[in-house]
């Protein structure tokens, strides 16, 4: 019997990221044979690569790099796929001495966008950069789009929810890593009354108090405010019941991709440019163009550097979301 291929794919960076990974971890079990798939994240992710079958052992970054290059040296992989292309990576594929194949990050290009405005970003999705990485090893994408596995325990019956949201409403994830990444309260509200359907908020325990004041700020039945009330797991299967999905630049946005859901993606300071918008699924980019201050660095908490956020507050709400158009018609 022939041994298996031992292969290490490497990130850490966040939610949305990890499941960017997903293609690139099928691509990898599905067409090298014999491939025994190990993934190296942080602990916090173990939602999203726990249940995965084409990963075959998983390990977490904890307290003591010694330990974990320990612990990776000891699996003797034959090669290291490094999706995030860091110091840390960095580290751990000199630690580990084999064959390794890196993302190019473009980090420069990126800061030249940020500080100066100049884009000189390839146009072109990060998954598409994996998989160029993995060019040479003769990976190829397989179209598949991405991977989002719930285990059953996770899985949202209709009567978690509220009536009157039980089995027909839309999602919408209200965080942001920065402020500069999510509207303020009063354009989500401005955004949940054209809407105008049962609405899901998703976020964590920090996102709550903004989702209490939306629900607040429209007195109505249509909002149920899930911030906090659901693991990721179970907030990815609330998003996957959802007839369309809105979501600022999160990592729920990209669970929304997975599922092949139509996503109305909202875009402050960050920018589609840097290669993270909704893969291989309908989307429709809400955001202010022609801002000569986007995309930009973010200021001290995390707010707009210049003060105006425009960026976020011109952004307009004239569209037609024609998914709940049909539906409406329905209910006549």
């Amino acid at each position: 019997m022939a041994s298996p291929v031992k292969i290490l794919v490497l990130q850490f960076a966040s939610i949305g990221d990890m499941v960017l990974a997903s293609p690139v971890v099928r691509c990898l079990k599905q067409q090298i044979h014999h491939a025994e798939v190990h993934i190296c994240t942080k602990r916090a992710y173990l939602p999203i690569v726990e249940h995965n079958p084409y990963i075959d052992k998983r390990h977490y970054a904890g307290e003591s790099p010694t330990e974990l290059i320990q612990q990776l040296r000891a699996e003797r992989f034959d090669l290291v796929v490094d999706l995030q292309n860091n110091v840390l990576t960095a580290f751990l594929k000199a630690a580990l001495m084999v064959r390794s194949y890196s993302v190019r990050t473009f980090r420069l290009r990126q800061w030249l966008y940020q500080r100066w405005k100049v884009n000189v970003i390839p146009p072109q999705h990060v998954v598409d950069r994996y998989f160029e990485a993995l060019a040479p090893l003769g990976i190829e994408d397989d179209e598949m789009g991405l991977d989002y596995f719930i285990p059953y325990k996770d899985q949202v019956e209709p009567d978690w929810l509220p009536a009157s949201h039980q089995h027909n409403y839309v999602a919408y994830a209200i965080g942001g890593r920065h402020q500069t990444a999510r509207m303020p309260v009063a354009k989500m509200v401005e955004l949940c009354r054209k809407i105008n359907f049962p609405i899901v908020l998703l976020g964590d325990k920090a996102d709550r108090v903004f989702g209490d004041e939306v629900a607040r700020a429209l007195g109505n039945q249509l909002i149920y405010n899930a911030c906090g009330q659901f693991n990721l797991n179970q907030s990815a299967s609330i998003i996957q019941g959802a007839r369309v999905v809105f979501s600022h630049d999160t990592g729920l946005m990209q669970i929304a991709a997975a599922f092949g859901k139509r996503v109305y993606s909202i875009w402050g300071s960050t920018m589609p440019g840097f290669g993270r918008f909704p893969y291989r699924t309908p989307y429709v980019r809400l955001e202010k163009l022609g801002l000569s201050c986007r995309p930009c660095t973010v200021g001290t908490n995390g707010t707009c550097p210049l003060k105006h956020f425009r960026c976020m507050n011109d952004i307009s709400f004239d569209f037609v979301v024609k998914e709940l158009q049909k539906k409406k018609k329905n209910f006549e």
